[in-house]
């Protein structure tokens, strides 16, 4: 068991803990990656041993991974995975749904715990809202968790709870470079560049359009098995997001694609709540990455800019203001100064990467879901209180680190940072 009140003695022996050696004439220490967390700690989501919230970053002991690197941090609905330099996967939080993929005799863990049942090096995890999903260094696709939309993609005969993680054997010969996951649903993005999806289908999250049966009634929207989506055929998709209920995908000449709930009114086309097939966003730049959070979306641009738009409970759109954005807004403040390279949405928080930087805003956890007798079980802003901002501001760690990646759960954070030698 560890506690937040030694973050600071775990970090400096885990920077300091390496040895030097010779790079270029000069004697410096090799870079070291860890992890930090804060926001709802329930069921142990933070895998800081306890089930405290924490308003700061908390940084998990190195002896946690067997002091291996971290390569990369997923943060899901009351869980979080974490990937090691060698390939291992690490989970803690909420296990209702086999979602950790360790065992099916725990209810949570407070600390991170090896996932056994992987065979192979692991070189990308994703968290969904009670799932989970890995892809080997050969491109085969693990996932885990729960399956009652058929949201791992293993059949319509498969289990409705999956606690180890299992191959998606129809994918075999398939290479896959990237998963995302959202609430029910998953897509995956081949190394051809074409983009699979699969779950729970209503609000046209998965992109197939209407499936209604020649007397009119409408089939069953949940796809068991990953399916093509058609109209993006001739389309190289490179990045992949799911939300709440929609998803987005960009490909390869930088056209942003979206659909499912929500995703029309805040376009203007036709006045309908929601597209059923990927639409084009026509009004953004040349774009790289995507994220998607319960009803708001970010894109980066190739030259850094950050863009918003959609619902902003909270201020999640960072745009200064709780107003809704109806097309593609810039996202300014401390991003004129330098370029954004990695972003986040949670369900109503964003978090971003800029100059080495974490920067969050959005909900803070006041008044939320989760509260109770006036006690805040938020903080995923890590700014030490529990407020909103609607504007992005850095996040302290408390000494020279700079920040690889950032992930956004439902009302938690994660961040991998890297020693400055």
């Amino acid at each position: 068991m560890w506690s937040r009140s030694s973050s600071c003695r775990i970090l400096k022996q885990f920077c300091g803990s390496t040895s030097q050696v010779a790079k270029s004439g000069r004697w410096s220490r090799p870079i070291t990656r860890l992890a930090a967390l804060w926001g709802n700690g329930d069921f142990g989501r933070l895998g800081l041993g306890d089930l405290n919230s924490q308003s700061k970053p908390s940084f998990c002991p190195p002896s946690a991974f067997d002091h291996q690197n971290l390569r990369a941090i997923a943060c899901g609905g009351a869980h979080t995975l974490f990937l090691t330099e060698n390939g291992s996967v690490y989970a803690a939080g909420l296990n209702d749904f086999g979602q950790l993929g360790v065992s099916n005799s725990i209810d949570y863990a407070t600390g991170p715990r090896q996932i056994a049942g992987l065979p192979k090096e692991i070189i990308q995890i994703a968290a969904g809202y009670h799932h989970s999903a890995a892809i080997s260094a050969d491109g085969e696709l693990y996932l885990w968790g729960k399956n009652l939309n058929g949201q791992l993609g293993l059949g319509k005969k498969s289990e409705n709870i999956v606690f180890t993680p299992t191959k998606v054997d129809c994918l075999n010969g398939i290479t896959i470079r990237m998963v995302a996951l959202g609430s029910e649903h998953s897509i995956a993005v081949t190394d051809n560049g074409e983009a699979l999806s699969w779950g729970q289908g209503d609000s046209g999250r998965l992109g197939h359009g209407h499936n209604s049966s020649f007397l009119g009634f409408l089939k069953s929207s949940s796809e068991y098995t990953p399916r093509l989506i058609k109209s993006l055929e001739g389309v190289k998709v490179k990045f992949v997001a799911a939300g709440l209920l929609h998803t987005a995908c960009i490909a390869e000449n930088g056209s942003v694609f979206l659909f499912g709930e929500r995703t029309l009114p805040s376009l203007g086309f036709s006045g309908r709540s929601k597209l059923t097939t990927p639409t084009i966003i026509s009004n953004l730049p040349y774009s790289e990455e995507v994220a998607c959070g319960a009803y708001h979306t970010c894109v980066i641009t190739g030259i850094g800019d950050l863009y918003a738009w959609g619902s902003n409970d909270n201020g999640c759109l960072g745009i200064g203001c709780t107003d809704v954005f109806h097309l593609p807004e810039r996202v300014e403040g401390p991003f004129l100064k330098s370029t954004v390279s990695k972003v986040s949405c949670g369900w109503k928080h964003t978090a971003a990467v800029s100059g080495g930087k974490v920067f969050t805003w959005g909900w803070g956890g006041s008044h939320g879901t989760f509260s109770e007798d006036g006690f805040s079980s938020g903080g995923q802003l890590g700014h030490g209180d529990d407020v909103d901002y609607i504007s992005p501001s850095v996040v302290e760690f408390g000494r020279d680190l700079k920040a690889v990646s950032v992930s956004c759960g439902f009302n938690h954070t994660g961040a991998i940072l890297e020693t400055i030698n």
